[in-house]
């Protein structure tokens, strides 16, 4: 497997009051919900503005040291942080899992923004960065379908590898595993991606909501790509190894103009480009996001 990179840079306002908990084994927890705007231009030309919410955490002494700065609802921060994949057992039985932001520093802005104010009570920031970037193996041979508008879309799974040193000196391993989806000249360019290929992703964090079969509300974070490099076969990370494949525009391959319905809902992002991104779209950012997994007590910091 390619060696993993994996960035998230996020700059927007706090939703809400942050919070600082602890976990049953005393493992300190500050989280705060990080809200902005992607400023999108869709295919027919207009400017779309497409709200999003993704929670951060920070664990250990830094979660305390954070919780110290006593940062507020509506104040503004930059994020440095990386995609972290936790599965786990849920009560009810069967697994569980969820992709969220593990932030390596958080620092406030110099300036306050332009604040917009959502359906839930919260804020966001009037506009913002909101940028992904990973290298992982493909871990499934891609299928490439077409909406009912006639627009290319194709989902890849991500393996993305880290590795660290414990407290006592060992070295640990993990893999994340991260969905991402391409749109339009994007996926049609990388339609014959292999299982096992090594690919720089850029994109940006995007959340979707629907509801099982079973009538419960769930929600998934994954990436959506602007920008995909397939690496050669057995290439080290950052040596020269990209193959010809072209770059898309952000103002197509972000373009919710002629998305689909999901097949399990409608993704509560594209429900705010249609309302024209003055509100919400109901999306409830606090959904799914209490349940802590029992192994992520274990996570180095």
């Amino acid at each position: 497997m390619a060696r993993g990179m994996n960035h998230v840079y996020l700059m927007g306002a706090l939703a809400r009051d942050p919070e600082l908990r602890y976990t049953p084994n005393g493992t300190a927890v500050f989280e705060a919900t990080v809200a902005g705007e992607d400023h999108i231009v869709g295919m027919d030309g207009k400017e779309r503005k497409l709200p999003w919410y993704h929670r951060v955490s920070i664990l250990g002494k830094p979660a305390e040291w954070q919780a110290e700065r006593n940062l507020k609802g509506g104040d503004a921060v930059m994020v440095e942080g990386s995609l972290e994949y936790s599965q786990w057992e849920a009560p009810e039985g069967g697994k569980r899992s969820m992709v969220r932001v593990k932030a390596l520093r958080m620092e406030q802005l110099g300036y306050q923004p332009e604040l917009v104010q959502d359906a839930g009570g919260g804020v966001r920031m009037g506009s913002g960065m909101n940028e992904v970037i990973m290298i992982g193996n493909v871990t499934r041979d891609p299928d490439l379908r077409y909406t009912p508008a006639g627009d290319a879309v194709l989902g890849i799974g991500l393996a993305v590898n880290e590795s660290w040193t414990d407290r006592q000196g060992q070295k640990q391993e993990k893999t994340h595993w991260i969905d991402v989806t391409l749109w339009r000249e994007l996926a049609e360019a990388m339609k014959d991606l292999k299982k096992g290929d090594p690919v720089v992703v850029q994109g940006r964090l995007v959340n979707e909501a629907w509801t099982d079969k079973d009538g419960n509300k769930r929600n998934s974070t994954k990436v959506e790509a602007t920008r995909v490099e397939a690496l050669s076969r057995g290439a080290a990370a950052g040596q020269s190894g990209y193959a010809a494949s072209p770059a898309t525009p952000r103002t197509q391959t972000a373009s919710s103009a002629a998305r689909p319905q999901a097949s399990r809902a409608q993704p509560a992002r594209a429900a705010t480009a249609s309302a024209g991104g003055n509100r919400s779209g109901g999306l409830d950012i606090d959904q799914g996001l209490d349940d802590f997994p029992p192994e992520e007590e274990d996570l180095p910091f």
